[in-house]
């Protein structure tokens, strides 16, 4: 389990490209073999220590576990920095969502926050309270202060500051966190700091996006119930907040694409995999798509 790590601060517009630019450069930038990186990332200390982390919470890159300490980019990072380094494509914000939300080593507060936190409308306490519980249950105990700092990262990194600050942020600011346009987290009282989860809009994700999940979850399995889709911890019902209606759509998209079959039995609902196909390769197969 970790938290706090960002050092309060959430991922800002062009982090990840400058990250990743820099990473390919040189692997050892953040670690100042070869120059002061807040020189060459152009971020204070503290946010040179938050990019770090935002890179590898986020499946982008990778340091070894011991010896030296360098920075490589992950598979999923190469792909993603070869056909969307700038991370101006929706799907792309999906994926490192995705991937922040399934983290439960390095981003304990996200993937609590979507996996377990069952909630729909809360408040800081609400979410505070019942982390703190799941923490002790898992034999652990952090200081209130970080999980504040957590539940704060978490609201800043998905309600874009226009919504809770309309009169204090300029419309082209670029401090906003990009994962703020999948409009997963939403205000019920500005007044009194209330939130709430929110069913993403259906045209905002990209059908293979959807496959990519599934097939990472499957674990090589080509039956799946649609139940386990919509209901299981890091599948995609759960990390994209998704409503039944929402996931059926998609899934019959991906059956109009011949990714898939849905096969409807009296009490058992389940999809077939018709592909060979895993988490990269639709990552790969979405690039390609949109790209034609």
């Amino acid at each position: 389990m970790r938290f706090r790590a960002h050092d309060t601060f959430f991922i800002r517009k062009g982090w990840l490209y400058k990250g990743m630019k820099n990473v390919v450069r040189d692997k050892t930038v953040f670690m100042g073999d070869n120059g002061n990186p807040m020189d060459i990332l152009g971020i204070g200390a503290n946010m040179v220590k938050s990019l770090r982390y935002w890179l590898q919470a986020a499946g982008l890159t990778i340091e070894p576990p011991q010896g030296k300490k360098y920075q490589t980019l992950t598979p999923f990072g190469e792909i993603v920095y070869e056909n969307d380094r700038y991370i101006e494509e929706i799907g792309t914000l999906w994926l490192l969502h995705y991937k922040l939300a399934t983290n439960e080593p390095d981003a304990t507060a996200w993937y609590y926050f979507f996996n377990e936190f069952n909630r729909n409308e809360f408040n800081q306490d609400d979410f505070v309270k019942q982390l703190n519980a799941y923490i002790l249950l898992n034999g652990s105990e952090v200081s209130e202060r970080s999980l504040d700092d957590d539940f704060n990262c978490i609201i800043n990194t998905y309600v874009p500051r226009i919504k809770s600050n309309p009169g204090r942020v300029h419309p082209e600011s670029n401090i906003d966190c990009p994962l703020g346009e999948l409009s997963l987290v939403d205000i019920v009282n500005k007044k009194a700091k209330t939130y709430k989860k929110s069913v993403p809009k259906i045209d905002s994700i990209h059908p293979l996006v959807i496959l990519a999940v599934i097939a990472d979850q499957a674990n090589g399995e080509k039956q799946i119930t649609i139940s386990s889709i919509q209901n299981d911890k890091c599948n995609a019902g759960k990390v994209f907040n998704l409503d039944v209606i929402t996931l059926t759509s998609l899934l019959n998209k991906l059956e109009i694409m011949r990714y898939i079959k849905v096969v409807r039995t009296a009490g058992l609902d389940y999809i077939d995999i018709e592909r060979e196909i895993d988490f990269l390769g639709c990552v790969r197969e979405y690039y390609c798509a949109i790209n034609r």
